[in-house]
């Protein structure tokens, strides 16, 4: 055969690679960018869970009872939601213990429905709409306490 009897072809290239399936590092990527996912899911279903215990709990104190019962149970409730923040804060008596209740509130439990706290609970009649709107302010703040917020 003479060289030129013979027949030469060009270069052929390898298909390009497809996209599946995936290389190992993309595998790893999207493994770890699913438990960056489940671990906020998780988290923030565990919250609500804590936080419908939470409200369960606020709403079945005193249920039933007597208005003055029902206020000496959220007073009890705040008490102990307050340690939760501050260990010292089951000591404050009378103004102190409501200026510490009102927070971030502009004085709701030290110049408005909050002042039922102080007294409310030993009083022999209570009126129920004082009652029904301390326990609206009572309640925000028994989450905030619980949730760790002073």
């Amino acid at each position: 055969m003479k060289p030129a009897d013979l027949v030469l072809r060009d270069v052929h290239l390898p298909p390009a690679p497809t996209w599946w399936p995936l290389a190992p590092g993309w595998w790893w990527l999207a493994g770890l960018l699913a438990m960056v996912v489940l671990f906020f899911v998780v988290r923030h279903w565990r919250r609500r869970q804590r936080r419908r215990r939470w409200l369960r709990w606020f709403d079945e104190s005193g249920l039933g009872h007597a208005p003055a019962a029902q206020v000496a149970a959220m007073s009890d409730l705040l008490r102990r939601a307050a340690r939760e923040v501050d260990s010292s804060a089951v000591r404050l008596s009378g103004e102190a213990w409501l200026r510490f209740l009102d927070g971030d509130t502009a004085g709701a439990f030290s110049q408005g429905d909050g002042r039922l706290l102080l007294d409310g609970g030993y009083r022999r009649e209570v009126d129920l709409d004082a009652v029904a709107r301390l326990r609206g302010l009572a309640r925000a703040r028994f989450l905030q306490l619980m949730a760790g917020k002073r």
